[in-house]
């Protein structure tokens, strides 16, 4: 753990300016795909922490995104969350760390690893963590410059939340370029966002 922390680029900095409130430059900005940085122009600032619900391919971008730009990720408590898709968005698999199954506490695992990693996803496995703890995570994000994911759960008084869904596919193959039902395989999902929150400017908006 510890070579990946002394290989986070820029963290101190990043921690810095978000626990401060200074304007957040683009270098403290979570690296995000360009499909979703047309949706969320705003993007994630470093050092928060954002519920997630909907689509998984909205997690499986952003880990894609960080780990392609030279971050470190953990997914803690999501073993179904497709690495295989995440490969082919252009992750890199040596960046990942997986604990798909974290235990009774998987808040007190992704805690850990905030430590080292540039964003942790965190499944909470359908539990309920109560706004005391989660301010705690809160501050510790701040600290350590970490971005924190969270999905299939409650988090009290979160205040980024992001809503993703499908709404369509695009069909690569078929003859001459033209779809034929039954061939080709999915090229690209697309996906209608919905950001509320403190760290991003409020946006609804479909895009691929």
């Amino acid at each position: 753990m510890s070579g990946k922390a002394s290989a986070k680029v820029g963290g101190g900095r990043r921690a810095v300016a978000a626990e401060t409130g200074l304007p957040i430059d683009h270098d403290s900005l979570l690296p995000m795909p360009e499909s979703l940085a047309e949706l969320l122009p705003g993007s994630l600032p470093r050092g928060t922490v954002a519920v997630v619900s909907g689509a998984r391919s909205l997690e499986v971008s952003l880990v894609a995104a960080v780990t392609a730009e030279g971050g470190h990720v953990a997914i803690v408590g999501r073993p179904d969350l497709g690495l295989l898709a995440a490969v082919e968005m252009g992750a890199d698999l040596s960046r990942i760390a997986v604990v798909a199954h974290p235990g009774a506490d998987p808040v007190e695992v992704a805690a850990v690893l905030m430590d080292g990693m540039d964003l942790v996803v965190l499944g909470l496995g359908g539990r309920s963590v109560p706004a005391s703890r989660a301010r705690a995570l809160v501050a510790r994000a701040r600290q350590r410059g970490c971005t924190l994911l969270v999905a299939d759960g409650d988090w009290q008084g979160a205040s980024t939340r992001l809503e993703a869904r499908v709404s369509g596919y695009e069909i690569a193959g078929g003859r001459d370029g033209v779809p034929t039902p039954g061939c080709g395989r999915i090229s690209r999902v697309r996906l209608a966002m919905r950001a509320r929150g403190r760290s991003v400017r409020p946006v609804q908006a479909v895009g691929g």
